[in-house]
């Protein structure tokens, strides 16, 4: 009996293996098909990648471990590509990742099933404690683009900031109405 009972755990364990790499496959999947972040369904209202001939400003940014960024909340224009230079001055490692409050809530939520996480994606940045780093970004649309930190617990502590882009003024010049229209 006691053999019975040693067979039927080991066959257990292995359908549990079986069953989680089963899963691990589907949701790697769906990640993959679904796209990165900046290449996915909301890249249009977050903006791209940019490229640094085409840096119009640069912004300081500091992560302190209090869970803030300093400072956290930015205006930009719409088309200005912006060089963030990013410090983090804890002893903890942090992110500076821009998104849709939408898919960085989503994403949060994976990255508390796998904190260690690495990111490689272009609206991602890890920064390890005392370094810096730099992330170009192209604000393409108006509106407001997250700024977040989704290591565990940051996010939920406060770890979060704006950037809200304005639309691009229309050049008016300011002529008068076509003489066609006034008969």
């Amino acid at each position: 009996m006691n053999y019975f009972i040693f067979k039927h755990k080991k066959t257990m364990t292995k359908l549990q293996l079986t069953f989680s790499l089963a899963t691990f496959t589907l949701i790697a999947n769906t990640a993959i098909a679904s796209g990165n972040h900046a290449g996915g369904h909301d890249a249009p209202t977050i903006g791209e990648a940019g490229k640094a001939a085409q840096v119009t400003r640069t912004i300081q940014v500091e992560m302190r471990d209090t869970m803030r960024f300093v400072p956290a909340n930015f205006s930009i224009k719409q088309g200005e590509t912006i060089r963030f230079v990013v410090k983090n001055m804890g002893k903890l490692k942090h992110e500076f990742t821009l998104g849709t409050d939408k898919d960085l809530k989503e994403h949060y939520e994976v990255m508390k099933k796998f904190p260690e996480m690495e990111h490689a994606d272009d609206n991602m940045l890890s920064v390890a404690p005392g370094q810096t780093g730099e992330m170009l970004w192209k604000f393409s649309q108006a509106g407001s683009v997250n700024i977040a930190c989704l290591h565990v617990g940051h996010y939920e502590a406060g770890m979060k900031g704006v950037v809200k882009v304005e639309a691009k003024k229309v050049p008016t010049n300011g002529a008068k109405n076509d003489s066609h229209l006034s008969h």
